[in-house]
């Protein structure tokens, strides 16, 4: 090794050790938090989860027994079983592409703000800029997926007490058990990484346990089973529309929206042991996992329909519930009908997990108004407890128009969709102008970056255009897509914002300060 290496070698331990002095006295710091640092903040949130953990989060908000089933009753609409069924493996394969793009960045910058964070490095020019606009189209994607996913527990609660009690699935009731469901996973959230890290690592084995568990119920206990060719080749359209391949596109939202929610492993980065690969890592397996186990569901799930239009019709107003008691009876029915609920109310607490460090780290920079009170640190839980409740108050606010909007929940699943892939992509499309500029961390795609990340901006235009457009026909009051509406105010809200006021003071992404004062904060976060 030459005198040079050894000397940078030396300085670079003189610094760690110096730096180590500074914080604790004694203890070093680790790769993790000496990479948080070169990227400019201290570590604030408590970095406690494993790599299992990180994909668990992700897993469980992507959630195939709430995705694939809250909008079930959508694709037997809108498709029918043969968009059900092959729907599902081609959005996932696009889906990968998207993932492996964005986990290549995720190596590279492995913080909590993610997105809006990546933007702001890899931007050649107006930086900031970008920044703000991807932070905004994350936030609106995080909350409407949050809003979807605890929207969906409770229209399933909600069938669930009606079969067992009478509790009417009416819009009011469903408002009432969207409300409770979100207060409960404020709270769970409020408690501590450590419990979060906890249900999110079971909440991962309910999934899969749960899925083979509903498989192989409907595959032995119904008499009859719909033939391969309804399964794989049925198509059906009660949408109104004349044609069918625009109706087979609508379709592909069911598993579209389902394949969301997977930034959340880089969100949780800064909580995360070997951030830099288990990040990458969580992302990428989180979507093939799901792939695999979401097709498995949906075929079994589709074999096992008994009365297509009988369920699609069901007085609990969720196709799925009618399904499991037609095939397999009444108690056995409810039983699924739990299974499924408590995977739905796992992938909630989860997005709300997610949410809440986005708010988190995009209040740090100072982007969202009252970022202060956002930013703020419980310092018992060192979580973030404000935000915690603004990701579960924008979500219930978004979820509100299903009073008067039948078809608010595709709506919903839309605006998750639309807001969430703008925000994936843009860092990808930013990474691929830096060619080979760009640094890579340890965990890359080598010289298929560039297809990959082409492959990827293309799917996210076109699904960002088809999601927008109507999907019933007549288009009228109560079937009208707001989804358009949404993501305009949304943008026109930021784009007013920066260019009234943002662009003069909002610099993209902040340095806390020097090694010295990033090892200030910590200290003084371990003295509490």
């Amino acid at each position: 090794m030459s005198l040079k290496v050894w000397g940078e070698t030396i300085e670079a331990l003189s610094r760690r050790l110096a730096v180590s002095d500074e914080r604790t006295g004694s203890a070093p710091m680790t790769d993790d938090e000496q990479r948080l640092h070169q990227l400019g903040y201290a570590q604030e949130l408590s970095r406690t989860m494993s790599g299992f953990s990180n994909f668990a989060v992700s897993f469980t908000i992507i959630s195939i027994l709430s995705g694939c089933l809250t909008l079930y009753g959508f694709g037997m609409n809108t498709g029918g079983p043969v968009m059900i069924v092959w729907g599902w493996p081609i959005v996932g394969l696009m889906t990968l592409f998207v993932g492996l793009a964005m986990a290549e960045v995720c190596s590279s910058y492995p913080t909590a703000g993610g997105l809006y964070y990546w933007a702001a490095k890899l931007a050649p020019s107006n930086g900031a800029a970008w920044s703000w606009f991807t932070g905004w189209f994350n936030f609106l994607g995080q909350v409407a997926v949050t809003a979807g996913i605890d929207f969906g527990a409770a229209f399933f609660l909600n069938a669930f007490l009606d079969l067992q009690w009478g509790f009417t699935a009416s819009p009011g009731h469903t408002i009432l058990l969207f409300g409770i469901i979100l207060v409960v996973h404020g709270l769970l959230n409020s408690f501590g990484v450590k419990l979060v890290a906890r249900l999110n690592d079971i909440s991962v084995w309910w999934h899969i346990v749960g899925v083979l568990a509903i498989v192989v119920v409907l595959i032995v206990v119904p008499d009859k089973h719909q033939s391969a060719s309804f399964v794989f080749g049925h198509f059906v359209n009660n949408t109104g529309w004349g044609s069918t391949f625009y109706v087979a596109l609508l379709g592909l939202l069911l598993a579209q929206y389902t394949f969301t929610g997977y930034d959340a492993s880089a969100h949780m980065t800064e909580e995360t042991h070997d951030a830099a690969r288990s990040g990458p890592r969580g992302i990428v397996m989180s979507i093939v996992v799901s792939l695999a186990a979401g097709w498995v569901l949906l075929i079994g799930l589709t074999f096992a329909i008994q009365n297509y239009d009988g369920s699609l019709k069901s007085a609990t107003g969720v196709p799925p519930a009618q399904i499991f008691i037609d095939a397999a009876g009444a108690v056995t029915g409810k039983i699924l009908l739990l299974v499924v609920i408590g995977a739905q109310l796992f992938c909630g607490m989860s997005s709300v997990t997610a949410n809440s460090r986005m708010i988190y780290a995009f209040s740090r920079d100072g982007a969202l108004p009252g970022s202060k009170f956002w930013h703020k640190i419980n310092h018992r839980t060192r979580t973030p407890t404000n935000a915690i409740w603004l990701a579960a108050g924008g979500a219930f606010v978004l979820g509100l128009p299903y009073l008067w909007n039948a078809t608010a929940y595709a709506a919903v699943t839309s605006i998750a969709v639309i807001g969430l892939y703008i925000a994936y992509v843009l860092p990808t499309l930013l990474r691929l102008l830096q060619g080979d500029n760009f640094q890579r961390g340890p965990w890359h795609l080598g010289r298929w970056s560039r297809p990959i990340g082409i492959v990827a901006i293309a799917w996210v235009v076109f699904i960002t255009i088809l999601f927008m457009l109507p999907q019933v026909s007549p288009v009228t009051g109560s079937t009208f897509n707001y989804t358009p509406i949404a993501v305009l105010v949304v943008l026109g809200f930021a784009a007013a914002y920066w260019f009234l006021s943002a662009r003069r003071w909002f610099t993209g992404p902040k340095v806390q300060g020097t090694e010295a004062e990033l090892a200030a904060i910590e200290r003084d976060l371990e003295s509490i």
